[in-house]
């Protein structure tokens, strides 16, 4: 078992600045979708962005929540997110001067679960952490570099001319890295199709738990066409049955649901279950989770990418101080604000240069 000591990656461990928080607001904000999202679980058209701001010394800082309104990604949904903060996690956080990290970490262990509320909460400090030391957030977290590979991530599409038209968009805008959604009815042919139009593109996809194990044969069959890896085919809170899927398979299996903290990850690795883990830090509660599994997969030579929610300009800029870390090895889900979004809730918006990658910022913003 792990104290919240012990899962405080040393980067955060050394922040140790006394910083009192004063206020902690909440601010909901939905933003349509340039077109609608779909995955094997649904369609959205639009997003209710939740952005957490806390205020000290002058200063506001910013984070966001990546629940969704509907408990389908995750147990977690803006309604859970907002209950908790207000009548847990806030009070928590105001009650005192925080000592640093890990002392911020340590006042949100208690509260089991919520990983996205408290990575709202974690990511707003670390943004204020960063204005008062006046540095980036990818220099508090102590990242290595200055422009980041990303890859874009395209939903399932009404037809398959539509999903072609998509992949050669995001091709001549740079992305290094395409992932297709699927789910049963719209895999194998699809991606035999995009494979045949395009062989030598870095490819992936997404199945959102859509499969069981029943269905080893026919995910096998994904096998044939060289993809960097197969993201989360199977129940979001298993491990034993992507550990014997993965072992029948050339292909690697990446995890996402499943990887709720570092305990999951070491489980992941030492069972097997995985080759591969996408690391979103508000699914797995903030940088203190993210960084102490970016630290374990690093070690172990494991590779690791960022991941996405659809999250607005303010969680992207967490995002790609994240991926700054020297272990993140691969595209990360962190496209241009305007691959979903008309209007950003921060201006400029995110956006990608033509070889693919994204600048991180050196400085306070």
């Amino acid at each position: 078992m792990h104290s919240p000591s012990q899962v405080v990656s040393d980067p955060l461990r050394a922040i140790s600045d006394w910083l009192r928080v004063e206020r902690v607001a909440i601010h909901l904000v939905r933003l349509p979708l340039n077109e609608p999202f779909e995955t094997s679980f649904g369609s959205i058209d639009s997003r209710l962005i939740f952005l957490v701001s806390v205020e000290g010394e002058g200063l506001t800082g910013w984070g966001e929540v990546v629940a969704a309104e509907e408990s389908r990604y995750s147990y977690e949904t803006v309604g859970t997110a907002h209950h908790v903060i207000r009548d847990y996690l806030a009070p928590a956080v105001l009650s005192w001067p925080i000592a640093g990290f890990a002392d911020l970490a340590a006042r949100l262990a208690p509260f089991r679960g919520h990983n996205m509320a408290k990575a709202g909460l974690e990511l707003a400090y670390m943004d204020l952490l960063a204005q008062a030391r006046s540095q980036s957030l990818s220099q508090l977290i102590g990242g290595t570099r200055a422009r980041i590979p990303v890859g874009v991530s395209l939903g399932i599409q009404p037809a398959l001319d539509q999903l072609l038209e998509r992949i050669d968009h995001y091709l001549a805008l740079g992305y290094q890295r395409i992932k297709l959604k699927i789910k049963p009815g719209w895999d194998v042919d699809i991606v035999r199709e995009v494979r045949r139009r395009h062989p030598d593109i870095l490819l992936s996809v997404d199945a959102n738990s859509a499969y069981t194990l029943r269905d080893k044969e026919h995910l096998k069959a994904l096998d044939d066409f060289g993809l960097l890896m197969i993201e989360q085919p199977l129940d979001h809170d298993d491990l034993l049955d992507h550990a014997k899927l993965q072992a029948g398979m050339q292909t690697s299996i990446c995890l996402d649901e499943s990887i709720t903290g570092l305990r999951r990850a070491e489980q992941a690795l030492d069972t097997g279950s995985c080759r591969i883990i996408n690391i979103k830090i508000g699914r797995v509660g903030g940088y203190s989770q993210a960084l102490a599994i970016h630290d374990l997969c690093h070690a172990k030579a494991i590779p690791v990418w960022c991941g996405g929610m659809l999250e607005s300009g303010i969680g992207r800029a967490h995002n790609i101080a994240l991926a700054s870390r020297p272990g993140f090895s691969l595209p990360g889900d962190i496209s241009a604000s305007s691959s979903y979004f008309a209007r950003d809730v921060i201006v400029p918006g995110v956006s990608v240069a033509a070889e693919g990658t994204v600048e991180v910022p050196r400085g306070p913003v």
